[in-house]
C-alpha cells in the first residue's frame, strides 16, 4: 500500500510540473505565492496638520477645553457649566433635567409622571421616589455619554432626605456631580 501512495504522489507531482513549464498556459495554482508583507512607511501626507480642528464639542467638554459662557456674576444660577442638574420636587412629583449651556430645553429628564416609574413605586413624592428617579436618570446619562455636570442644590432643601437619597443615586450610577475647572490653553 505504501509503494502505490508513493507512485500517486509522484504522479500528481509530475502533472503539476508538467502543467507549469514555460511556454505553456500557465494557471493561477502555479504563480500563486505567499504575498510580502509590506514595510510601514511614514509619509509625510500621514502627519497630523498642525492647524487641526477638532468638531465635536463633547470631546472638547470632557477635556476641559471648550468654553464656557461666564455670563453676569449677578444670575442666579450661574451660566458657567457644560451641562447643568435641576432636581425638583413638588407636592405630587418628582422631576430631575439635564440641561445644556446653549439649550433651555433639557437635553435629558426623569420623572414620576413616567408610567413606567409610577407603576413601581407606592407614592410619586417619597424618599425612594427620589432615589428611583436619580438611578434612572444616571442610567440615561451614562447612555448619552454625559458623565459629568453641574448640581447646585438650594441651600434650604440640600439636607432633606430626598435630595440625599437623589445625589447618592447619581453617584452610585457613576454620575459626578461637578465639572473639571476650565483649562486655558496658551496661543
Amino acid at each position: 500500500m505504501a509503494l502505490s501512495e508513493i507512485s500517486r504522489n509522484c504522479r500528481l507531482l509530475l502533472s503539476q510540473i508538467q502543467r507549469c513549464r514555460p511556454g505553456l498556459k500557465q494557471t493561477a495554482r502555479c504563480l500563486s505565492q505567499v504575498a510580502p508583507r509590506p514595510e510601514p512607511s511614514a509619509e509625510p501626507n500621514e502627519d497630523v496638520s498642525p492647524t487641526f480642528v477638532n468638531r465635536n464639542p463633547r470631546n472638547l467638554e470632557q477635556m476641559a477645553l471648550a468654553v464656557k459662557d461666564r455670563g453676569w456674576k449677578t444670575t442666579w444660577p450661574h451660566q458657567q457649566f457644560y451641562h447643568r442638574l435641576m432636581f425638583s420636587r413638588s407636592q405630587h412629583h418628582v422631576t430631575a433635567e439635564v440641561f445644556s449651556r446653549s439649550s433651555p430645553i433639557p437635553v435629558l429628564s426623569c420623572s414620576t409622571k413616567e408610567w413606567a416609574l409610577k407603576k413601581e413605586l407606592p407614592s410619586t413624592s417619597c424618599v425612594a421616589a427620589c432615589q428611583a428617579v436619580g438611578e434612572v436618570l444616571a442610567h440615561r446619562c451614562q447612555q448619552a455619554g454625559i458623565t459629568r455636570m453641574v448640581y447646585r442644590e438650594i441651600p434650604w432643601t440640600y439636607r432633606s432626605d430626598g435630595v440625599q437619597a437623589f445625589r447618592n443615586a447619581m453617584k452610585q450610577g457613576g454620575i459626578l456631580l461637578s465639572e473639571p475647572r476650565r483649562k486655558y490653553v496658551g496661543t
